[in-house]
């Protein structure tokens, strides 16, 4: 039993490493593409409108509730001690800080990425990418970088915009329900952030935005066993983008807030 168990240990190991192993090599070789001319405008442009343009309704959505949510939870709770004007600083510093670019990038992830990695797994099943090479395209070129170029401009973007929505749904509860006047609420909410809040913000949700590109692109292209391989991939893509999404928050915030303060 023990040894089955470190067996299993050892493989999963070794899987893993493989897995770095082949997201390492995509890695560079998507940045030493995408600064290679000729340049797919249309391609990156495309790219872009689906990651960004038709990601706006879902993430109005869930940054909209997430402004109310935060500002009850902690109107119920700074109504007890009697400091509701604090709450505008809360909900602000909670929202450009972490919550922000996680969740927008989480969303991204789920509806983006997945979508990237049935593509590109269809196109593998289907001998698709093969044809590709056949007709002297690189793969990387054409299918990743305009992801990696499109997701990693457009997420910044939908973070800020996310960041607006989130701090807009605080203030409509906190003037509406739990009478802060609007002046105070804006006042309290831009004395609490500094620039650095918002650049550590964006820059996370840069870093977000490529680990997105390539994780999808990565799983896409080594999709085996036909539909089912493409499901277990998408699945897959999802669960490893979410899982490095929040290890690279973790990192950053410690590196911007503790250990280079």
């Amino acid at each position: 039993m023990l040894m089955l168990f470190f067996l299993f240990f050892c493989r999963k190991i070794l899987s893993f490493m493989y897995f770095l192993g082949g997201l390492a090599s995509l890695t560079g070789q998507t940045v030493y593409q995408t600064f290679k001319p000729p340049y797919k405008y249309d391609h990156i442009v495309e790219q872009s409108k689906k990651a960004g343009y038709d990601s706006l309704p879902i993430v109005s959505v869930v940054a909209l509730f997430i402004g109310f949510i935060f500002a009850l939870q902690f109107g119920y709770f700074m109504q007890r001690i009697g400091s509701e004007m604090y709450i505008a600083s809360l909900v602000a510093l909670a929202i450009v800080r972490e919550l922000g670019p996680v969740i927008t990038a989480l969303i991204v992830a789920g509806r983006v990425g997945a979508a990237n990695t049935a593509e590109i797994g269809s196109m593998q099943v289907t001998e698709q990418i093969d044809a590709l090479e056949t007709l002297a395209t690189n793969p990387v070129k054409y299918l990743v970088v305009p992801r990696f170029v499109a997701l990693g401009v457009m997420l910044p973007l939908l973070t800020l915009y996310a960041d607006i929505v989130g701090i807009m749904g605080s203030y409509l509860i906190c003037v509406v329900k739990l009478g802060i006047t609007s002046s105070m609420y804006m006042h309290m909410t831009f004395s609490a952030l500094l620039y650095k809040d918002l650049c550590t913000g964006l820059f996370k949700a840069w870093i977000f935005g490529m680990v997105i590109a390539l994780v999808s692109c990565y799983e896409g292209f080594n999709v085996e066993g036909g539909a089912v391989g493409v499901g277990k991939a998408t699945t897959r893509s999802v669960v490893i983008s979410f899982l490095m999404i929040l290890a690279a928050d973790c990192l950053i915030t410690a590196l911007f807030y503790f250990i280079f303060p």
